[in-house]
């Protein structure tokens, strides 16, 4: 397959030209006002057909004249040839043998539908994704693919699915690991990246990519509700154990250091666990006072 460039098409002023092919047309017709006597008296002679053949390459050159629309460009194609493209807006005139085709430059939205695919790790997942796009060379959309627009719908999908098999939706602990749910920046870098390099056959450009659904199948969700759940646990209990240690050891030493208290180890592991007691549990701590020793 060639793979064909845009480039720029040969063409003219329309308002010029349309002058000419009006004065053209006047000239055909005050021609032909002259040679009616000669037809009545001799008959059409050659000076008649050349006025005809005069009328009818006017008529051929009124082919020419297309117009463009601002954020437009119309290819053309002469006997099958892509000879070029046109993106100057306004009124103008070119070959009117050449065929005309129009290609919107604008901005465009393409919203996946919510796919089922697998994560990484093989967990069930939706997914869907909102792309902006745009055409950038006119001759790429119209002859390197046979729908453009279809084309950038089915390479989207397939751009997202082979995503989100590249990456796990929760990275979990591993916080270096890259996550859809957890990095979405850089998994929209990396879903442009995709797009371009699919997209890039058909003289499209990737403005913006990003997910716009993610979650876990519904048959998963739950358990996965439940997992999530339980690391959130997880970590508040490690924090709070970390932080009960920390005061514990700050409270001894300060007791030792201003000279308060002498402990022994069975004393002092006896006051570790009353404070790790009180500090870690949910319920609050109700205290037991010494009064003392009644001896009889």
């Amino acid at each position: 397959m060639t793979d064909l460039i845009e480039r720029k098409v040969a063409r003219a002023n329309g308002f010029l030209a349309l002058m000419a092919e009006l004065a053209l047309w006047g000239l055909n017709v005050y021609l032909l006002v002259l040679q009616v006597p000669a037809v009545e008296r001799d008959g059409p002679g050659a000076a008649f057909f050349a006025t005809l053949a005069l009328s009818l390459v006017a008529s051929l050159a009124m082919g020419g004249f297309y117009i463009v629309q601002p954020n437009e460009a119309k290819a053309f194609t002469f006997f099958g040839r892509y000879i070029g493209s046109s993106r100057a807006s306004g009124f103008s005139w070119t070959n009117p043998f050449v065929k005309k085709r129009s290609v919107s430059l604008k901005a465009r939205n393409f919203g996946s539908q919510v796919l089922k695919v697998n994560d990484a790790l093989g967990n069930p997942i939706e997914i869907g994704a909102i792309v902006v796009w745009r055409v950038t060379d006119s001759a790429k959309a119209l002859f390197n693919v046979d729908d453009y627009e279809s084309f950038v719908n089915v390479q989207s999908e397939t751009a997202l699915r082979v995503l989100a098999g590249r990456f796990p939706y929760d990275a979990g602990e591993d916080h270096a690991k890259i996550s859809l749910r957890a990095n979405q920046d850089e998994i929209a870098l990396e879903l442009k990246k995709e797009l371009h390099s699919r997209l890039e056959v058909a003289g499209v450009t990737i403005d913006d990519a990003r997910l716009s659904h993610l979650a876990y199948a519904q048959e998963i969700a739950q358990a996965m509700l439940r997992r999530q759940q339980a690391g959130a646990v997880i970590a508040a209990r490690r924090l709070i154990v970390d932080g009960a240690v920390g005061m514990v050891k700050m409270a001894l030493d300060d007791l030792e250091e201003q000279g308060i208290v002498k402990l022994d180890n069975e004393r002092r592991a006896a006051m570790v666990n009353n404070l790790l007691v009180a500090l870690v549990s949910e319920a609050q701590a109700q205290p037991v006072i010494n009064t003392g020793t009644l001896y009889s």
